[in-house]
């Protein structure tokens, strides 16, 4: 692991790169903080140099690196800028040139190369600065900073009087190790979104009765728990008088309220006092983008590539009563702000984009009933168990996550036992353009049928709980796949191993929607043998609604016979005559072995295990004839030496 790396969720080290304009004072500042003295005659740029872990309060190396600013040196130089943990930019106070080409050149320079890191502005030579015109620092900097809000902080120093020299890389290690960014926006003057629902999250916690309130006793658990001392009784007054003064609704009978909560984290930070709210931060499992760090998260990582995630039963009753919690209005299903609510603990609600977004059914009024709300935890967990493990833990989740999560068995085991015990499965939807599949999709999700659903382009989901007969409910999420990216996505090998069932479908009026669905077919069936990944399939003829292409009603039952799989069901998503073909897909899913198209290659090779077998038996009987004759014979010399 590199010095300036991130081990085990904490930081290992800082790589601090120094840039700046010719004489202003670079490597003579990187000298002094090294050795603690001036020299006049160091080298136009130093090697790599490493200050030592207890310079600073938070034991954490820093490796500094000079560069050059000579244009023949710059490949060099961006290199080691884009490796850059911050990047220290320093002017010559007594040249306002080099103050000018911070925001003319060397500030664009870095959003140009892509450098996302802190920076901070160092003022050299201030020993030189000509005291009868001295430049007010605020006056200077205040619209530079406006401007270049990676700007982290700007301080003036002398390496010749050794003033303010710690201090700027004081300043360094602290923008790494202590961010100011993710925390707090300072137009604003307030706390970052995310930084709020992490706070908001960690006050729920440590909330154990859910008073809405941390009484004594909780808030000394939590300074305890946070840095390992207890706030004394007369500490604990004080803090509740400041947070009264400033703002009185932060304090109530009980003790400190969420709103006093976040107050105190906003104080500490505009106090410059970020380390203490990163120290609870990361006590939490928080790292630098505010959200819960890898080794928090845990989740199945050994699984084959035809095996999927699910949620446990555990997980699906703890949703359940989450549900429950925030449906206040008790009318079986989600507001947008009661699901916003539930979130409010998250760094950002998980399905405010694709591929969650209008994933599943809302009601007409726009909320989310409670079938709706856990086929989206299922698709999440299908597609990134991860994202779900980590979305359970922010919404209070607390039980172990091997009890949340559970991989389901091997699909090429499943086809072997004939059966599968998957709760959730996943259906891959073929077609070429304007066959129908978007159409197919809103149905399945309860979307009324729309003329522009031809026109929708790009890969979708859409989740939904299916009723079965006799009452057994299943999850199906469908995948719409684009005809464009077809080939791209079969050229994988492992493709087709996350696939329950394909479905193929077409404009049962369009000679050329049933040729391009054939051909399509035959593609993944293809592949599905190649691979050994071969999946059940199901065709199905969609707008029939209108007149039928004759030759395709006769051509597709011929290709089902041939192929070994289910006759095609025909559905019109405008007339609303679905020919319960949900279920049947979902028919086909559950039975695994079945339905797997037969190819040439596929044939022959049944034939030849057909012939094996019957030679197997043939060779079986022989042997079976030939002991039994074998016996006989044996019974009788038995009997002729008795009679003899």
């Amino acid at each position: 692991m590199s010095a300036t790396g991130i081990y085990g969720g904490k930081r290992t080290g800082v790589r601090v790169v120094v840039a700046g304009d010719r004489g202003t004072g670079k490597s003579t500042l990187i000298s002094a903080v090294a050795t603690e003295t001036f020299d006049r005659n160091v080298p136009p740029v130093l090697p790599p140099t490493r200050l030592p872990a207890d310079l600073y309060n938070d034991l954490v190396p820093l490796t500094v690196i000079d560069t050059s600013s000579s244009l023949e040196n710059s490949s060099k130089r961006n290199e080691e800028l884009k490796r850059a943990d911050v990047v220290v930019l320093t002017y010559a106070c007594d040249q306002p040139m080099t103050l000018s080409r911070l925001s003319t050149y060397w500030l664009p320079e870095l959003r140009h190369l892509g450098v996302k890191v802190p920076v901070i502005l160092v003022g050299c030579k201030l020993d030189l600065q000509d005291e009868q015109a001295p430049m007010s620092m605020e006056q200077v900097m205040s619209p530079i900073m406006q401007k270049f809000r990676e700007i982290e902080t700007c301080i003036e120093c002398s390496a010749a009087s050794n003033n303010q020299v710690p201090e700027v890389f004081y300043y360094a290690q602290k923008a790494v190790l202590h961010p100011t960014t993710p925390l707090f926006d300072q137009e604003r003057q307030a706390l970052q979104p995310r930084c709020i629902s992490a706070l908001r999250r960690i006050f729920t916690l440590c909330d154990h009765d859910m008073d809405g309130a941390l009484n004594d006793s909780e808030l000394n658990e939590f300074q305890v728990k946070c840095f390992n001392a207890p706030l004394q009784p007369a500490e604990i007054v004080g803090v509740k008088r400041v947070v009264h003064e400033k703002l009185p609704d932060g304090i109530n009978d009980i003790g400190l309220t969420l709103s006093g909560f976040l107050f105190l984290h906003a104080l500490f930070i505009e106090k410059g006092r970020l380390e203490t709210t990163w120290a609870v931060l990361r006590k939490f499992g928080y790292d630098d983008d505010l959200k819960l760090a890898d080794e928090f998260v845990p989740v199945p990582s050994k699984r084959a590539p035809d095996q999927s995630v699910e949620l446990t039963t555990e997980a699906v009753e703890f949703l359940r009563g989450i549900f429950r919690l925030f449906d206040t209005d008790n009318d079986g299903a989600l507001q947008p702000h009661q699901l916003e609510d539930l979130f409010a603990t998250a760094p950002e609600s998980p399905w405010s984009e694709l591929p969650f977004e209008d994933a599943a059914e809302i009601t007409a009024s726009g909320n989310l009933p409670l079938n709706a709300f856990l086929s989206e935890w299922a698709l999440m967990t299908l597609i990134d168990p991860k994202k779900s493990m980590a979305n359970l833990i922010y919404i209070g989740y607390t039980g172990a996550p091997a009890s949340a999560l559970h991989v389901t068995r091997r699909r090429s085991v499943d086809r072997k036992k004939q059966k599968t015990e998957r709760n959730v499965f996943h259906c891959f939807v073929f077609g070429p353009k304007n066959a129908g599949k978007t159409a197919l999709l809103n149905s399945f999700i309860g979307r009324p049928f729309s003329k522009s659903d031809a026109t929708t382009t790009g890969e979708r989901f859409a989740v939904n709980v299916v009723n079965q007969v006799g009452g057994n409910k299943k999850t199906l999420v469908l995948r719409e796949i684009p005809e464009d990216e077809v080939k791209t996505f079969l050229s994988k090998k492992t493709f087709l191993a996350a696939c329950d069932v394909a479905v193929f479908v077409h404009d049962s009026s369009s000679e050329h929607s049933w040729k391009r669905s054939r051909e399509l077919l035959v593609e993944v069936a293809k592949q599905g043998e190649e691979s050994g990944y071969g999946v059940p399939c199901l065709l199905i003829a969609a707008k029939d609604d209108l007149d039928p292409y004759p030759m395709a009603v006769r051509d597709s039952l011929g290709i089902s016979q041939e192929l070994g799989i289910e006759a095609p069901v025909r559905v019109s998503m405008k007339l609303n005559t679905m020919n319960d073909v949900f279920n049947r897909i979902l028919s086909v899913a559950e039975h695994p072995h079945l339905s797997i198209p037969e190819t040439e290659t596929r044939k022959n090779r049944k034939k030849y295990l057909q012939v094996v077998n019957r030679s197997l038996m043939c060779v079986s009987v022989g042997a079976a004839a030939a002991f039994v004759g074998l016996a006989a014979y044996r019974v009788y010399l038995a009997r002729r030496n008795t009679s003899g």
